[in-house]
């Protein structure tokens, strides 16, 4: 056979005059192809079980549907790097030219750490329609919101009607449920051209139970060891390079040919890979090399938080931009609600906790974790502060409260605004969830539209889970758990965008919080090495930010009660020398649904509003101060 020089290793490609077609299938001795859209004519492949096996069609078109039968099997299979599933996991694979999209932005340089604003969404549950083209929308308003980074939760085909996408079965197809992979194309174009990067959160420890179809070509896929969702991936055993080429290549695909600026990598803890090389470095260097000069961001959720993850793979690392930090959430959620258990059960919320993590990164770094009666975490002192993502709410975090409150609905306004605006001037890197600037009224629940067994399965296991906190263990607790298998449950958690225009105090608060930490030299810094902090009271701290030129800002946190400090003791709220303090922000203006906030008097008494924040600078005749009245 002619040999043809292709895009990708595997799948389905176009030229001039026809399409190839490669499959890998190291179990196989025998694959032909079946076109579909042909009435089923079938084409055999050439090559072996070792090789791969190819052949290449003349006169065939994008659009054309085909599929594999492997030796004898009369069932035909979907392409295991299939481009676009139109009939989802279990119909043909459709033959997609990328080549063909008319990109407007071709020169957008990529995204660089420091000084980014994450967004998190769900392609479905983002606007009422759920599909890229209504997002695409609303990219304008996140963009005058000040996001600068879109994260979205996994695309990847999975079965059923709606669901999270982390039970993704054909890796390198964008749902169907949300539009076309060039709808999706033009989404991220539409990104760029205002100015934001956009990340995708791939599943690379597993993959779903239902349309899974990759053991059918190859039977060393998966490990013999499972993970909490599934069977893990066989990047170590025998037959693994099949598999390690298949996720560097999905990896770099993503990156190619849909022009994302990075990935987000789920739960890494479970994959597992005792290789001399983890494939977590190797893939992350497959996948720059594929972004040429562009700058990509590559980002880690790692549940026992091991900062190699974010280490240079020259001494050891994996090569990671940086990780998320659930200590910050957690301590945030204790302080919020009062509630300390289950896996909350090692933070309380308090000050100390906020001081150390803001300054520290992780709070557990290698101490003994009484809830997992083990030692967690890695020293990260030397990690720079933009390495590690805040939030306080996430997809994850947000739908394991039963009822899938957000924050804002399980504490005070006060309190509300005071822990956004710590998370949107913290030296660390800020995520926002959907609908977190307005405070969405939609709760978010997990959803997933799996068949009768699984889905009775997926209904237990939700069940379980919450049978951790030991507030949910009572009577009547199941009725308030949602069906994850419900098509309300999946409406339910749509947004309602119209409350941006009615949640006018939320939105501006957020808004002005991220102008804030853009133009002020002093946030925009994110110099935790800068930061020092002080316990005023069991609920109440103060940060202070040292500047340029004593160009200090102080922040202070009253999650309590109103608090009065008389004559100020403690020395890191005394003003720099020659000057007194000036308000620049506070949470309790009437602007953001506050009341208001005291005037200052730093020599006699300083007092602190309950459940505030208050920003300090140093007074200025000329400046211009936010939230006095």
């Amino acid at each position: 056979m002619e040999t043809r020089r292709r895009r990708r290793p595997n799948g389905a490609e176009v030229f001039e005059d026809g399409v190839h077609f490669r499959v890998t299938a190291p179990r196989r001795s025998r694959v032909t192809l079946q076109i579909d859209s042909e009435g089923g004519r079938k084409v055999p492949m050439e090559g072996s079980a070792a090789a791969g096996f190819e052949c290449f069609v003349p006169d065939m078109r994008p659009g054309a549907l085909y599929r594999f039968l492997l030796d004898d099997d009369d069932k035909p299979y979907p392409d295991p790097v299939s481009r676009y599933q139109p009939e989802g996991p279990h119909g043909p694979s459709e033959v997609v030219d990328p080549a063909l999209f008319p990109w407007r932005v071709r020169d957008f340089p990529g995204v660089k750490l420091r000084g980014q604003v994450i967004y998190e969404l769900h392609i479905g549950t983002f606007t009422r329609e759920g599909t890229y083209r209504s997002a695409q929308k609303e990219l304008h308003a996140l963009a005058d919101l000040g996001i600068t980074l879109l994260e979205l939760m996994p695309l990847a085909e999975f079965p059923g009607r709606f669901g999270w996408g982390y039970d993704g079965v054909n890796l390198f197809a964008p749902s169907h449920l949300y539009g076309r992979p060039d709808d999706l194309r033009s989404f991220v174009d539409e990104a760029h051209a205002l100015g934001m990067g956009v990340i995708l959160d791939v599943v690379y420890n597993h993959l779903g139970p239902d349309g899974n179809y990759m053991s059918q070509f190859s039977d060393t896929f998966f490990a013999v060891h499972k993970t909490e969702w599934g069977d893990a991936i066989n990047f170590d055993g025998e037959g693994s390079a099949h598999t390690r080429a298949f996720f560097c290549d999905n990896a770099a695909y993503w990156v190619d040919e849909f022009k994302l600026d990075g990935l987000r990598l789920d739960a890494t803890q479970d994959i597992t890979d005792m290789s001399e090389r983890h494939i977590v470095s190797e893939l992350i260097d497959y996948t720059r090399a594929a972004a040429g000069e562009r700058h990509i961001m590559m980002i880690a959720e790692n549940e026992p938080q091991e900062s190699s993850f974010v280490r240079a793979t020259a001494s050891g690392g994996k090569g990671c931009d940086a990780l998320w930090n659930d200590d910050f959430h957690h301590s945030a959620m204790a302080a919020a609600t009062g509630h300390a258990e289950a896996y909350y059960s090692e933070t309380i919320g308090a000050p100390q906790e906020f001081i150390s993590a803001l300054k520290w990164g992780y709070l557990y770094q290698g101490q003994y974790y009484s809830w997992q009666k083990k030692p967690r975490g890695e020293p990260a002192f030397d990690l720079p502060a933009e390495a590690f993502v805040l939030y306080l709410q996430n997809h994850d975090q947000v739908a394991n409260s039963a009822r899938g409150l957000r924050l804002h609905a399980l504490t005070t306004p006060g309190r509300a605004r005071a822990l956004k605006a710590l998370l949107l001037l913290a030296p660390g890197t800020p995520m926002l969830f959907q609908g977190e600037e307005f405070d969405a009224s939609a709760p978010f629940h997990y959803f997933a539209d799996h068949q009768t067994e699984l889905a009775n399965m997926v209904r237990r296991g939700r069940a379980d889970f919450v049978r951790q906190f030991p507030s949910l263990r009572g009577r009547g607790v199941r009725s308030i758990l949602p069906d994850p298998a419900s098509p309300d449950t999946f409406a339910r958690s749509k947004l309602d965008l119209r409350e941006r225009t009615l949640h006018v105090d939320a939105m501006t608060l957020t808004r002005e919080l991220i102008a804030l930490r853009k133009s002020d030299p002093v946030f925009r810094a994110q110099r935790a090495d800068r930061l020092h902090g002080a316990v005023l009271g069991p609920e109440a701290f103060a940060l202070r930010f040292f500047g340029e030129d004593a160009d200090d800002r102080l922040l202070l946190v009253n999650l309590g009660s109103d608090l009065q400090l008389y004559r100020a003791p403690e020395p890191l709220l005394a003003p720099p020398r020659n000057a007194s303090w000036g308000i620049m922000f506070s949470t309790e203006d009437p602007e953001y649904g506050g009341s208001s906030t005291p005037p200052l008097d730093a020599y006699e008494q300083l007092r602190l509003h309950g459940h505030s924040l208050l920003v300090l600078a140093p007074a200025k005749p000329a400046a211009t101060t936010k939230g006095k009245g």
